[in-house]
């Protein structure tokens, strides 16, 4: 009998709402695939490589959306 915890999940990742995709990403922001791919190909909104999909880390977008909000507040 094994009784041995699961390890500990590594946070924000463990969940799928802690990568999304570009549709995920898409819904979030109420942006059409140009606009979020866009985004993604210059680098303004970070995210990784799985293979060939591109995934978006939630407090990526976040903190995006957060430095948006200050620029436009500064403006």
């Amino acid at each position: 009998m094994n009784t041995q915890e699961p390890a500990p999940a590594r946070r924000g990742l463990s969940t799928p709402e802690g990568l999304l995709t570009a549709p995920q990403v898409m819904a979030r922001l109420q942006l059409g695939r140009s606009a979020v791919h866009d985004l993604l190909r210059t680098r303004r909104l970070t995210s990784i490589r799985l293979g060939r999909a591109r995934r978006t880390r939630v407090h990526s977008l976040t903190d995006f959306i957060r430095t948006r909000l200050d620029q436009e507040a500064a403006a």
